[in-house]
């Protein structure tokens, strides 16, 4: 008889952010005559950059015209697309990063989720705690993770690496050493950032024992300091030990379109085999590539209008995050994050739970946030807020908060 696979099965509940959506919407069903302030997923409010809206316009003329319709998209994506990212994301800051090794695709959680196919099964992963969810729960699905203990809130087969005020919310080096290591900077959910040296020590170790980083940069649009990089490929040796995943969905507002790209290098060799050649296998075979005029504003965001128009709207969204930690800190809470990241990372009050404190906000303040247990047993206690709403949002909703 047909079987599941029951690796599903062993997932405990449903996916974080349908919680949050479900209970949101019951309370909403409960109490129509409240207005919710929605700080809690992180999507984006703001309209596209016009650059973005322009190209979009052009292209979808093109596909009018049978002498410049374009279909199934090539395998990586377009050279135009592929091309200008090589140059502008990578060899401005330095990085020797070609544009045959960059793969398109409809977005980071699409590929953070995809890439861990081309490991082993018996493959071990260490993961960041607080980590994002798609990280572990798509390798559970592989069959990767061993048994949940409700207990401790923990895989077996995976190796944590705590992210604690202590540490700056950077994960230190492994003692047993894992196959996969996923890290994420500037980090979804803490906002924490991680220095250059910092992460040349993870490369090094990378190298040193063998292993693979799946680095998710999806959010370096947002770094402010110097002294953290945009790239892992700035460190030396990445090319030999790391995969990089970007998003367009927080840099230019391209949660609705559906873009992003994964990077793997040619140099990276995992067991004799080159990594570049099994991935490109896996897009080729069971992705059909994103759409032609989504590449074409991707694209535009390159252009000198289109830089221009996204940098203000990541200014727009980071002074969010300064007002959000700064009224938070007048208001008594312990709070990180908000620099180089649009999310911010608060101690829950008076010892509450970060369920607790959600009920509480969505209750008392009619505000929504992103419990920090839902990414991990380390985030309990801790609450996140992201930067994404209006500039007239944040504002009641700080008021609101400050009020309770």
């Amino acid at each position: 008889m047909l079987q599941v696979n029951d690796n599903y099965l062993k997932l405990p509940g449903s996916y974080l952010f349908s919680t949050i959506g479900k209970k949101v919407s019951a309370y909403t069903q409960a109490n129509p005559d409240k207005k919710i302030i929605r700080l809690g997923i992180g999507d984006v409010t703001l309209p596209l950059a016009p650059a973005v809206v322009k190209a979009l316009h052009e292209a979808v003329e093109e596909q009018a015209d049978a002498a410049t319709f374009k279909g199934y998209a090539p395998d990586l994506g377009y050279a135009f697309l592929r091309d200008v990212i090589a140059e502008k994301d990578f060899k401005a800051r330095g990085c020797e990063i070609a544009a045959d090794e960059i793969f398109i695709s409809d977005g980071a959680k699409s590929d953070s989720g995809n890439i861990q196919e081309i490991f082993s099964a018996d493959a071990k992963i260490a993961v960041c705690d607080p980590v994002y969810p798609v990280y572990v729960d798509s390798n559970v699905m592989a069959g990767r993770c061993g048994n949940y203990d409700g207990e401790t809130e923990q895989w077996s087969n995976i190796v944590y690496m705590p992210c604690t005020a202590e540490n700056g919310f950077a994960p230190d080096l492994p003692k047993e050493t894992p196959d996969l290591i996923y890290l994420c900077f500037p980090n979804n959910p803490t906002g924490a950032a991680i220095t250059k040296d910092r992460l040349q020590d993870w490369v090094d170790y990378a190298n040193k024992n063998g292993a693979v980083i799946i680095y998710d940069a999806a959010y370096e649009a947002y770094v402010s300091e110097e002294n953290v990089p945009h790239s892992i490929y700035e460190c030396a040796g990445a090319r030999t030990c790391a995969i990089e995943i970007r998003s367009f969905s927080k840099k230019a507002g391209f949660t609705g379109l559906r873009l992003g790209y994964t990077v793997v290098p040619k140099d990276l060799v995992c067991g004799g085999t080159a990594l570049h050649g099994l991935w490109a296998r896996r897009h080729g075979t069971k992705f059909n590539g994103a759409p032609y005029i989504v590449q074409r504003a991707g694209a535009a965001v390159y252009t000198p209008e289109g830089e221009a128009q996204t940098r203000e709207q990541v200014a727009y969204y980071m002074k969010n995050a300064a007002y959000i930690r700064a009224g938070l800190q007048e208001a008594g809470y312990t709070v990180y994050g908000g620099t180089n990241a649009p999310y911010i990372w608060l101690k829950a009050p008076n010892g509450m739970t970060s369920w607790q404190f959600f009920d509480y906000l969505l209750e008392k303040g009619n505000v929504v946030g992103t419990p920090g247990s839902g990414f991990g047993p380390s985030g309990e206690t801790y609450f996140r807020l992201t930067a994404f709403g209006s500039y007239e949002n944040t504002v009641e909703a700080l008021r609101r908060i400050k009020s309770l």
